[in-house]
């Protein structure tokens, strides 16, 4: 009896979807203590904590922030491709502002213009009816287009200390942008298990028509997600451009939407929409980023980093679905099949 019982405890944690994610990193970060030496090694300097561990909290906070964005639309069985893009606009147009106006100004600015490009993504999709992909494809094409605008097609710069904090700055010993994922994460929590938001995105994502039923406006409630994550992508462009001191219309943010997406599947969130789990993201988010940091570590060669990278990613997303796990837990001599 005591047996049946912990094996039906396991069974009810690994369904969790949440663990599997844990599991990998936890995996990761003991690959990484027996193979790289010092990886945890960490320093303290004029106030400041440096080591591998701490760059990652750095490095993968653009990610994690436009991933927690990007959990909301795929939930809604949506999904934005043009985040890349959007971070570029909005690290173009924070930079552009800084020349005459204060930095308080820049961001309000940079925050406003990723705001409209949600919304606009958002009315493509709820209003007129057109596909995610596809609406959201327009503006990954001509996003690039409108910062090469805004930096008059070259590379802008400041000088602004209150400004490149926001990328450069420490608080407490620790990268400010480890703070910035904790509020984003703290906002968007907040959101959705104190309001009726959450429930609504979930209820959406799992039938329109249902939603329509009990009195739920799917169009609004995918108005506000998508410009949720175009304010996501906005606070990413902020920080890359804060980081930098400058803003690189061509390159900021380049691919970031594809690494994003994985991190919100790795984290429990289904393409198939429905409910979605914010803390598997933030997960998801820092073992796509230590995974980077330790191919980087190991020195594998440049050619090969995305196929080393893509191999993992798929062996953990194998490992996360139920029913590939299904099939290798015998039941007499056949396997469970779905």
């Amino acid at each position: 009896m005591g047996m049946a019982n912990l094996t039906a405890s396991v069974r009810n944690i690994g369904r969790n979807p949440i663990i599997w994610p844990l599991l990998a990193l936890a995996l990761l970060m003991i690959f990484n203590l027996i193979a790289i030496p010092g990886f945890f090694s960490i320093e303290f300097h004029d106030g400041r904590l440096f080591g591998s561990v701490v760059d990652i909290l750095k490095n993968a906070s653009p990610l994690a922030i436009i991933a927690l964005g990007m959990t909301l639309v795929i939930a809604l069985e949506g999904i934005d491709i043009s985040v890349g893009s959007v971070l570029a606009i909005a690290g173009a147009m924070g930079i552009f502002m800084l020349d005459g106006y204060p930095t308080w100004i820049a961001i309000l600015a940079a925050l406003g213009i990723g705001v409209l490009c949600g919304l606009w993504n958002g009315m493509l999709i709820s209003i007129l009816g057109i596909q995610p992909m596809v609406a959201t494809l327009i503006l990954l094409t001509i996003g690039r287009g409108i910062a090469q605008l805004i930096t008059g097609g070259r590379i802008i710069d400041t000088t602004s200390a209150s400004y490149t904090f926001l990328g450069k700055g420490y608080f407490l010993g620790l990268p400010i942008q480890a703070f910035l994922i904790l509020i984003v994460f703290a906002l968007l929590y907040v959101l959705k298990t104190r309001t009726a938001f959450g429930l609504f995105v979930e209820s959406v994502g799992g039938s329109k028509t249902a939603s329509r039923y009990a009195g739920i406006r799917p169009r609004s409630i995918m108005m506000i997600s998508y410009a949720i994550v175009g304010a996501c992508a906005s606070v990413a462009g902020i920080i890359v451009s804060a980081n930098l001191g400058s803003a690189d219309a061509n390159n900021a943010g380049l691919w970031i939407e594809l690494d994003a997406i994985l991190a919100v599947v790795i984290g429990g969130t289904s393409m198939r929409g429905g409910r979605f789990y914010l803390g598997g993201t933030v997960i998801g988010a820092l073992f796509i980023q230590s995974l980077t940091t330790t191919i980087y570590s190991l020195g594998v060669p440049a050619e090969s980093i995305l196929l080393v990278k893509a191999i993992v990613v798929i062996l953990v997303c194998l490992i996360q679905s139920e029913a590939f796990r299904k099939l290798f837990v015998p039941v007499g001599k056949k396997a469970i099949i779905e």
